[in-house]
């Protein structure tokens, strides 16, 4: 502890204003190809007047060191047109930054472009640059966008990029397209995420400050990996912070219909959880992993004092209890810089430290299961199955901490960074559930019940990246590589549900109605570790530059999942309750006392939600980017990837050793060898316009939990995840309905751009794309679960998706100088997609049909928004050092999840967000900046509903966020 101490003692100190160092200032840049887009290695920096300058190493990254005042900074390099910076304010002690210079082939008609210092600021403009210049398609937004809006995190900011829709403010979709078809990059490297069956890590940890940029990747590239579709997101943080850095920042949020809310519902939970994570309260009662367990069945291993106070160690808790609400608040610290040493080599780092506490409350939360009438087909509305309606509770922590070193030589860079996250939540719900009136629903009994959840979810996530880049013999050669293992764990410890059946005017247990109590504990342990080595080789091809790539990498997987679940039972009949589940477990009705009320585990000794997948996959790639005329430059690749994944878990028949069971044994379950050829073509019609065209093939492949035997259930919606291996026949026919055969879904996809960059910042542009899927994989709901709400992930057939998108971004200054200030950036995504369905769909679909309902034998594709819309209206005053916004986003309705036979198809309701932001620094150096924010201005709902043909949209799901107003603080002591 001392030494953790000590440690973050040295790192603020190191943040700390270096005010006494030097009374110089210093002057840093970025020297790029205006052709390419590429950094200049060995351009010349000279301020005008004096004997200082400086010459940029491979990163085209200068540094100048020069007493206070106003100068003239000209950048040379060989047959190029040089640039004069004028105007360029340097104070003593601070940092002058000027971003992207980009210097052009020099030309009778172009000598030297004199700009000022202040057009050279525009980070935006060198955002713009690399994606004009950019070998792929390409969207994103740099760190300077994201300070001019205010955000300070990466989630709120990503929605401003075209195509680009953010769920809950923390996972990116990209083209409408859900998580399955997205990946998220941490500088350049797979990072898996706190929820370990995303492909996304949440975006809301890196505070704005510590990004150089984030980039959104629409079309593939030999050495990317093949897992993505829609669209990959690589987050770059600093590595040599051009600035100083050292802020500190609170922020607090409240939501009226949320917050100092006395009816909020939540439980006692241990100590620590405000850190995120459980300080052993919710623990696993010792012996309840043993075999026998202590119980009425095993009294010749225990005796009953034995048995009483094994089953008095359960935690009694069984209920809800109101407390008032907090606020939302949150607390950061980042820091970083970077230092010229003395042998002329630099040394930079950067720290974070983010603490988020958010409490939500819902106090008409509505679930709800329907189905089609089995009796005729006239009748188009649906009948209920359940029905759940009451309040929600859940308080969220993350705690987030980064650090890194980066070292560079003249000719080499070396970056150590370390990420962990650790995030907690806090879930209770009281629902009132109503089961089918009068058991009309096929399966259903009709019954009415009271039931009281207790969740808590702890996860944490360790990240390690130690990564190199080289250039080597004049620049020709550059090798990079990068290693990076990571530890995720998901625990959810003591889950708890009691439903009180009330079906005689008072309140007992019935196991075929709402239950008897129950409780599980889940365990998940997962290791991820990634090793990339690249090689670039720059040569000539046709008398024009050109660049050969190849390389490979290699990741390892392994995941062990477990789930205990014990349930409440009694030897004698239910004694009378009062309705309060916290009076269950007392000392007078557990065994051998009173109703001798035990546990009786749900698992057999060999447990069939028990599960241990190991995923290697190696791949090698080769591409080469040539200039096939002055205008046309064309990257063509091939990548190719071997996957192998290995099984150990069987099914509920194979635990039990009977007859039939299904068992694996370390079985391979994936086994291919795939090639993804690429090809990217580059026209550009003039300098500040393209026409892109690129063809990429990816895959998306079944994730762990997927791929297996495990039954979850959520404690709250009674509702169960059923992993793919499950097979499922016709009671009544034998039909096969599905074989558990889950494999991969293979994706061909098509780009065509055009593109149009105006002043700087300024955009156009028009795309068109087409992906086809092979074996598209979605979640369905289980046909023959009538009883129960299940469902499960299955190759549901080949889809296709066309779309086109429209982006801009533009000055409003041309209307009238008035509106100088004011700009609007919008963009608009629309896709139309398709699923061939298979025979079994078609079919059970058909058998089900409304009267004057036309099955065709094609539908949308499940998560695929038909359309985005993205706008934003934003004033920027520098002078004033005030900047304010309004942003809309919307995502159209979206088929949720498959139904069939007599379940319908739900969809996600359309949720319009509108948003206002707001930012004003001031005080000395502007160090001070205070942010104001609001959240959900319309006070619209998230919505999921049952849609039949002509029958009323019936509610899968309903939650009403309210209006969130918060404000932030932040300080930079540099």
């Amino acid at each position: 502890m001392n030494h953790t101490i000590k440690t973050l003692v040295i790192m603020l100190a190191l943040a700390m204003p270096l005010v006494s160092f030097s009374q110089k200032g210093i002057i840093r840049g970025q020297v790029i190809d205006g052709e390419t887009g590429e950094p200049l290695f060995s351009a010349n920096a000279v301020l005008k007047g004096t004997m200082t300058g400086a010459t940029t190493d491979f990163d085209g990254k200068f540094e100048l060191s020069a007493e206070e005042g106003t100068y003239n900074l000209e950048v040379t390099f060989i047959g190029m047109a040089s640039v004069n910076i004028t105007d360029l304010k340097v104070k003593s002690g601070d940092v002058t930054v000027v971003e992207a210079i980009a210097l052009k082939p020099a030309s009778n008609e172009l000598g030297e472009v004199v700009i000022t210092a202040e057009v050279a600021r525009n980070t935006q403009a060198a955002m713009m640059t690399l994606k004009k210049k950019s070998t792929n398609v390409i969207d994103g937004i740099s760190a300077g966008e994201l300070k001019k809006t205010g955000d300070s995190d990466a989630g709120d900011a990503a929605k401003r990029v075209t195509g680009v829709s953010v769920e809950g403010g923390k996972y990116v979709y990209v083209r409408g397209i859900g998580d399955r078809y997205t990946k998220t990059m941490l500088n350049g490297v797979d990072v898996p995420g706190l929820d370990p069956d995303r492909n996304a890590i949440q975006i809301d940890i890196f505070p704005t400050n510590l990004i150089d940029n984030m980039t959104i990747l629409k079309s593939g590239l030999a050495e990317l990996p093949a897992d993505f579709t829609g669209g990959l997101v690589d987050i770059v943080t600093k590595d040599f912070p051009d600035r100083p850095v050292f802020d500190v920042s609170v922020g607090l949020g409240y939501n009226p219909a949320m917050h100092f809310n006395s009816d909020y519902i939540t439980y006692d939970g241990g100590k620590t959880d405000f850190l995120g994570f459980d300080d052993g309260t919710r623990a696993l009662p010792e012996g309840a992993d043993d075999n026998p367990i202590p119980s009425p069945f095993s009294r010749s291993t225990y005796s009953d004092q034995e048995i009483n106070d094994f089953i008095g160690s359960f935690n009694p808790t069984l209920g809800a209890m109101k407390q008032r609400s907090f606020m939302d608040y949150d607390l950061g610290v980042s820091a970083g810089n970077q230092k010229m040493l003395e042998n002329g080599n630099k040394l930079g780092y950067i720290f974070s430290l983010t603490y988020k506490n958010s409490t939500d409350y819902y106090d008409e939360v509505e679930y709800g299961e329907y189905v089609l009438p089995t009796q005729g087909n006239d009748n188009p509305e649906m009948l209920y199955t359940n029905k759940r309606n009451g309040s929600k509770g859940s308080n969220n922590v993350l705690l987030g901490g980064m650090a890194g070193l980066a070292y560079k030589t003249q000719n080499a860079k070396y970056q150590f960074t370390v990420m962990h996250l650790q995030n907690g939540e806090t879930e209770a719900a009281q629902m009132h559930v109503d089961n089918s009136e009068n058991g009309n629903a096929t399966g259903q009994s009709g019954y009415q019940a009271y039931q009281n959840s207790l969740v808590y979810s702890e996860r944490a996530l360790t990240n390690v990246l130690l990564s190199g880049e080289h250039h080597l013999k004049d620049d020709k050669w550059e090798v990079n590589w990068r290693i990076s293992p990571t530890l995720s764990r998901m625990d959810e410890p003591d889950l708890r549900k009691t439903s009180f059946s009330i079906n005689r005017g008072d309140s007992t247990f019935e196991a075929g109605q709402g239950g008897n109590p129950r409780r599980s504990w889940r365990d998940l342990s997962e290791i991820n570790t990634v090793a990339q080595l690249n090689l670039i080789r720059k040569h000539k091809m046709f008398d024009r530059d050109a660049k050969l790539k190849f390389g490979g990498s290699y990741v390892y997987k392994n995941r062990s999942y477990e789930i205990l679940t014990f349930d409440l039972q009694s030897y004698l009949n239910w004694p009378e309750f009062t309705g309060d589940p916290n009076a269950v477990l007392t000392p007078e009705n557990i065994y051998p006392n009173g109703s001798q009320m035990w546990y009786n585990p749900s698992q057999e000794e060999v447990n069939a939600n028990e599960y241990t997948s190991t995923a290697h996959n190696t791949a090698f790639y080769v591409s080469e980017e040539v200039s096939l005329s002055m205008r046309l430059k064309a990257i063509v690749g091939l990548r190719a990837e071997y996957f192998v994944q290995y099984h150990t878990g069987r099914d509920q028949a194979g635990a039990n050793g009977a007859q039939g069971g299904n068992v694996l044994d370390n079985e391979k379950v994936l086994d291919a060898l795939d090639l993804f050829p690429s090809a990217n073509l580059i026209f550009a019609k003039d300098e500040n316009e393209n026409i892109r065209f690129s063809y990429f093939r990816s895959i998306a492949r079944p994730s762990f939990k997927e791929l297996s035997f495990a039954q979850i259930q959520d404690p709250i919606t009674d509702r169960i995840f059923n992993g793919g291996f499950y097979e499922y026949t016709d009671g009544g026919t034998g039909e096969v309905l599905w074989n558990g055969d889950l494999t991969e879904t293979r994706i061909n996809n098509f780009d065509l751009r055009w593109e149009m960059f105006m002043k700087p910042g300024e955009v156009f542009s028009i795309s068109g794309f087409a992906k086809f899927f092979d074996n598209a994989i979605e979640l369905v709901r289980i046909p023959t679960a009538q009883t129960t709400s299940e469902f499960q992930p299955r190759n549901v057939g080949n889809g296709q998706l066309f779309g086109a998108e429209i982006e801009f971004r533009k000055n409003l200054g041309f209307i009238s100088p008035v509106f100088d200030k004011y700009s609007f950036s919008g963009n608009f995504t629309y896709a139309y997609s398709q699923i061939d369905m298979s025979n079994v769909e078609e079919e059970g679909r058909k058998a089900y049909a409304r009267e004057g309902q036309e099955i065709t034998g094609k539908r949308p594709m499940a998560g695929q928004a038909p359309y985005i819309v993205n706008a934003g209206l934003s004033y920027d005053n520098l002078d004033k050092k005030f900047n304010a916004g309004v942003f809309y986003n919307v995502k159209g309705r979206t088929l949720e999840v498959v139904g069939g036979r007599v379940f319908p198809d739900v969809y996600t309701e359309m949720f319009h967000s509108l948003n206002f932001t707001a930012r004003k620094a001031f005080g000395k150096d502007s160090r001070s900046a205070v942010t104001f924010k609001v959240k959900n201005i319309l006070n619209d709902v998230q919505e999921s509903f049952y849609v039949g043909y002509e029958a009323q949209d019936q509610i899968f799901s309903r939650l009403s966020p309210g209006v969130q107003f918060s404000i932030g603080y932040t300080y930079k002591f540099k």
